[in-house]
């Protein structure tokens, strides 16, 4: 996966990048889950790299620190939605495809507890709320956003015949998508009653494929 700020290759990548991309999750996933279940202060670097099985020099040599680990995953979320995209059926319609897309990568967030009502699941979608709205993640989250526009983007234009550096139709699209998106997520957590997170994005993509009418 690319660093924040860099567009990745659709290509499939050889042995060496996919190593490096499977540290690059493992590390980031370890950087979530412990800070979801212990608080943004209680963990360091060190305990990142022990829980991903690694050493603190390899961390360095990923990220800078935990809020870069963490935004790692959002982008290399949508860094897979782009290329689910590029999967799809050519013949299919891009709103269904993306739907489809964006389905298939944020499904596993309903694994993740954010989606029934068992006391431990509460608190992990609470942890995770906390763990969203703590200030030294914010400009990492921007970063990765910007990066995962841009990939999306160059997918759109693929697969609508465009270009994504002089066309706004794919820049729009990709910021529509990363927007209804983390909508949804956060609909998701804050909800009194926890939604499934794939009902939620359904019932955005199918307003945002209809134009946004008014309810």
């Amino acid at each position: 996966m690319a660093p924040a700020g860099e567009t990745r290759t659709t290509g499939q990548p050889g042995l060496r990048e996919r190593k490096k991309r499977e540290t690059r999750v493992a590390l980031s996933q370890a950087a979530i889950r412990l800070c979801v279940l212990h608080g943004w202060d209680s963990v360091t670097v060190d305990q990142i790299a022990a829980e991903a099985n690694v050493s603190v020099r390899t961390f360095r040599n990923y990220f800078a620190g935990k809020a870069e680990a963490i935004a790692a995953s959002h982008l290399e979320r949508m860094f897979l939605v782009a290329e689910d995209l590029l999967a799809r059926p050519a013949g299919e319609p891009l709103w269904d495809s993306l739907l489809h897309a964006v389905l298939g990568r944020f499904a596993g967030s309903e694994n993740s507890g954010m989606d029934n009502s068992a006391p431990e699941n509460r608190r992990w979608r609470e942890g995770v709320r906390l763990m969203l709205a703590e200030p030294a993640l914010a400009g990492e989250i921007v970063k990765a956003n910007a990066a995962a526009q841009r990939q999306l983007a160059e997918a759109v234009a693929r697969r609508t015949g465009t270009d994504a550096e002089r066309d706004v139709y794919p820049k729009l699209v990709a910021a529509v998508v990363a927007a209804g998106s983390g909508v949804a997520v956060e609909h998701s957590l804050r909800a009194g009653e926890p939604e499934p997170l794939g009902a939620i994005l359904a019932q955005v993509f199918e307003q945002l494929a209809a134009g946004l009418p008014v309810p």
